[in-house]
């Protein structure tokens, strides 16, 4: 597996307890400088690295694990106020190189069970996005987001799949061949988990964590069809809540004419006709042109002389 050593040090520090929230780590050691005086040399963080990396250095070479120390993390959009949002520590498979410019990313998402209607419009929508040399972001669910990542790789594009499980077990379990021919294609699958969920209730959270991360890593999103809540599965509206939070573009594919009276499209309706901050643009034909042509700073490492100052500001 591939590591940087300060990597390493910063599992271990998570995995001894030392660092226990995506919070407390921004909080408390943003400053490489005080992660290395506090933390680094600290005897309980120098036995379980010695320990995780004995198992990693037996597991696939193509893994990889980066932090926010190291100069491949991915810049963390500005307008990510909550520290709790903010991952520090990532696990991948992949090329890890479709991070570097996340102004080329797009989040394609929706529900679990389209139609052939949605497939067909689905499949049309992220054709055209590849041929804008658009990188398709989603999260391996079966439905909708493996519709995404197919088309994507049958156009011959890049896509990136977003976990909510670790690596070595990839939910759900019938995309896990899957998820080898998106990294034999190019492609690139990212976890923020080292270990099987605890609970019942920390796996749920993984997929809203998940979801959170579609948006963080792209310029724009697309929810293609999503159920209201309470009215079928509902994952989409968390990406789509965390996009409004972060200022990243969002788009509904919604024709009133077809879909006014379709409970498939129930959250995409109330998205689009809300007001305010709350209102989603109506994806139409003119809008992947201006989708290529979004240039987000927050999203940009060139808004920060180097990763130090990055994680100062943020």
């Amino acid at each position: 597996m591939k590591y940087s050593d300060i990597a390493l040090k910063v599992l271990a520090a998570k995995e001894c307890g030392i660092i226990k929230t995506n919070a407390q780590f921004w909080g408390n050691f943003a400053d490489r400088e005080k992660f290395d005086k506090e933390v680094l040399n600290d005897d309980r963080v120098i036995k379980t690295s010695e320990k995780i990396s004995g198992e990693l250095d037996s597991s696939d070479r193509e893994e990889g694990i980066i932090c926010s120390y190291d100069d491949d993390f991915p810049v963390i959009n500005g307008k990510v106020k909550n520290n709790g949002d903010k991952p520090y520590l990532l696990f991948y498979r992949g090329n890890l190189s479709l991070l570097s410019d996340l102004n080329k990313n797009i989040a394609v998402i929706g529900l679990l069970d389209p139609d052939e209607d949605i497939i067909k419009r689905e499949a049309d929508v992220v054709e055209r996005l590849v041929k804008n040399e658009l990188v398709i972001v989603s999260g391996l669910a079966i439905g909708c987001d493996t519709i995404a990542h197919k088309t994507c790789l049958e156009t011959n594009g890049k896509t990136i799949a977003i976990l909510p499980s670790q690596l070595g077990k990839i939910y759900p379990a019938e995309n896990r061949d899957f998820a080898e021919v998106v990294v034999k294609k190019g492609g690139l699958l990212i976890s923020e988990y080292y270990k099987e969920a605890a609970s019942k209730y920390e796996a749920i959270n993984r997929f809203i964590e998940r979801d959170r991360l579609q948006a963080m890593f792209s310029k724009a999103i697309i929810l293609i069809a999503s159920y209201r809540k309470g009215e079928g599965d509902s994952g989409s509206r968390h990406a789509m809540e965390a996009a409004r939070k972060y200022e990243i573009e969002r788009y509904a594919m919604y024709n009133s004419k077809m879909d006014e009276n379709d409970k498939r499209f129930g959250l995409n309706k109330d998205l689009v006709n809300s007001k305010g901050i709350d209102k989603v643009k109506i994806l139409i034909s003119s809008s992947i042109d201006h989708i290529k042509l979004i240039d987000n700073p927050n999203l940009s490492s060139k808004a920060y002389s180097n990763i130090g100052e990055q994680m100062t500001l943020l």
